[in-house]
């Protein structure tokens, strides 16, 4: 089982990004963490556009974490972007939803633009690095990895 993996948060709220961090430091997996703050510098990181250009500082991610509501591209605008995207790598990724919306309209939405999972995010901290803890240890150690380099 291969345990280091690169995973790219995608989240404007810097307290999540934190219980994040924190939460794979618990874990006690070496995973590189690259974070994008809203669903532009997003779409820049997977384009490998601008700073993002240097792949061995910023590799293609095998897991993105993505909350929907941001500024300037949502989430869903992302997920359907990465989804939609004619370089197969890229939509091979997971994307694992993390958002506080439990509504229904968008968790279908996040499931038919191709969210791998769709998790409601708790209000408590300690339920909060509990979640983030398990979406590493299930995505980064159980889950088979696709290739993402161009066949």
């Amino acid at each position: 089982m291969e345990y280091g993996f690169n995973v790219l948060l995608v989240e404007d709220d810097l307290n999540d990004i934190f219980l994040v961090k924190r939460a794979f430091k618990i874990a006690q997996i070496p995973t590189p963490l690259q974070v994008a703050t809203d669903g532009l510098e997003a779409i820049a990181y997977l384009k490998g556009e601008g700073k993002y250009a240097d792949r061995q500082m910023y590799p293609l991610p095998q897991l993105i974490v993505m909350d929907i509501k941001m500024p300037r591209k949502s989430g869903f605008e992302v997920l359907e972007w990465v989804k939609s995207n004619s370089k197969r790598p890229l939509r091979r990724i997971p994307i694992v939803i993390v958002s506080s919306s439990d509504n229904p309209a968008d968790i279908n939405k996040a499931y038919e633009l191709g969210a791998n999972a769709y998790m409601v995010k708790p209000v408590n901290f300690r339920a909060v690095e509990h979640l983030f803890s398990s979406i590493t240890h299930y995505w980064g150690l159980e889950c088979a990895k696709p290739e993402l380099q161009a066949a």
